[in-house]
């Protein structure tokens, strides 16, 4: 029995411990919001946090998440998820939007470490999340308003 907690429930997974996190917040638990996108950790798109650190729930095996705290898209919440959900709707980032769980996900991660981030530390928090529609300009604006709004 696998025991952790996801968006603060306590959770149990009695399956194959090598079940990746990702088919376990989607199949079993019923949380959409995480997608699938490449299956091999490249694309960003399954972005959780994993007790406080941005994490590929792609390829992680369940069993490594054993008394843990797992965050997704519908329970992330906060000071820089408020100011990057209002950059992001502010700045219309989305176009298809399939990207953008994952993308918000390390967004915030990235404020929670970097309040004031510098365009390599956007570059390093934000790689490896692929956006097919190529929005990476207004992204990096919005996570730069979304700073802004949270220092003043």
């Amino acid at each position: 029995m696998i025991n952790f907690t996801l968006n603060g429930s306590k959770k149990s997974f009695d399956g194959d411990p090598d079940t990746p996190l990702l088919w376990v917040i989607r199949d079993f638990e019923k949380l959409t919001g995480t997608k699938y996108g490449c299956g091999v950790a490249q694309c960003g798109a399954c972005t959780v946090h994993l007790d406080g650190s941005t994490r590929r729930s792609c390829i992680t095996p369940i069993s490594t998440v054993d008394g843990s705290e797992v965050i997704t898209i519908e329970g992330i919440s906060g000071a820089e998820a408020e100011a990057v959900h209002k950059a992001w709707l502010a700045l219309d980032v989305p176009q298809c939007g399939y990207c953008q769980s994952g993308q918000i996900m390390s967004a915030v991660a990235l404020l929670q470490l970097t309040p004031k981030p510098t365009d390599e530390d956007i570059d390093g928090a934000m790689a490896g999340n692929i956006c097919r529609c190529a929005t990476y300009q207004r992204i990096r604006q919005a996570i730069k308003d979304a700073a802004d709004t949270m220092e003043g």
